[in-house]
């Protein structure tokens, strides 16, 4: 009788209607089933839990698509591989949340709280996390190919080998952020912060770094072709051995910056700014620098 009033539950927590599926879910806190795994699996695809209490709850392999979640309390939630293609999940509270391998693409998480979330191998293909707080997340090899991230919080965020295609990232704040060997090839990081970031071996092929911070940045060995990089601060990077060919520098700050051995073949940039650098040691310089 008690697994059949478990069954019951699960299934009314599937429901469109957001009294039923919210009273399920408390219900099943009582009984210890929202903890215990007895969702593992679960076809929850399309429910209503908007505002539902879901912190702690063992999620795994759920599948979640479509289903709303806004501004639900997922904190601490294991969702290890969970499926939640195009789910709703604006304004959600998944601090320290396990979203390992999970499936997000085409998710709303705008304004969403992923702080310190484990999001190592997740799919953000094309999902939404303008806003949203990505501070300390794991996301090591993560895909966000064409994502939405306008004035995401990433600070720390360790992003190394994660899949930036063509994602925006449009005033982000990245400082102090891994992103060591990430692709992030036309990615857009308009007014981006990247205060003392990790990037080397990136690559930023066609990226658009306009007016971008990168004070202090490490970007040895990254790839940078053909970069819009106009009034970027790169006032003390680090781009030993990088590749700046036909890459956009004009009106950029290069204050002590470390050009040894890098690439500028065909790169707008003044002989000033060559002059400002602390290093171009066995640079490739183009052809004619630009005066002043």
């Amino acid at each position: 009788m008690k697994s059949q009033t478990r069954d019951e539950l699960i299934t009314q927590m599937r429901s469109t209607d957001n009294n039923t599926a919210v009273q399920a879910v408390n219900k099943l806190r009582e009984n210890n089933w929202l903890t215990d795994g007895s969702l593992y699996k679960a076809d929850l695809s399309g429910a209503n839990l908007s505002k539902a209490d879901l912190s702690g709850a063992s999620l795994c392999k759920v599948n979640l698509i479509g289903a709303d979640l806004r501004d639900a309390n997922m904190s601490g939630a294991d969702l290890t591989r969970a499926i939640l293609r195009k789910a709703n999940l604006r304004g959600a509270n998944l601090v320290a949340a396990n979203l390992y391998v999970a499936d997000l693409e085409g998710a709303d998480l705008t304004e969403a709280n992923l702080e310190e979330a484990e999001l190592r191998h997740a799919d953000f293909g094309g999902a939404r996390l303008n806003d949203a707080n990505l501070k300390y997340v794991i996301m090591v090899g993560a895909n966000l190919s064409q994502a939405e991230l306008n004035n995401a919080d990433m600070q720390y965020a360790n992003l190394a080998s994660v899949s930036l295609p063509a994602a925006n990232l449009k005033g982000a704040n990245l400082k102090v952020a891994c992103l060591q060997v990430a692709n992030l090839m036309g990615a857009c990081l308009k007014d981006a912060v990247l205060e003392n970031a990790f990037l080397g071996l990136a690559d930023l092929e066609d990226a658009d770094l306009t007016d971008a911070n990168l004070k202090g940045a490490k970007l040895d060995m990254a790839n940078l072709t053909n970069a819009n990089l106009m009034n970027a601060n790169l006032m003390g990077v680090d781009l030993n051995n990088a590749n700046l060919t036909e890459a956009d520098l004009s009106g950029a700050c290069l204050i002590d910056v470390n050009l040894a051995h890098a690439d500028l073949s065909g790169a707008k940039i003044t002989t000033d700014q060559l002059n400002q650098a602390e290093s171009f040691e066995d640079a490739i310089l183009p052809d004619r620098p630009k005066g002043e």
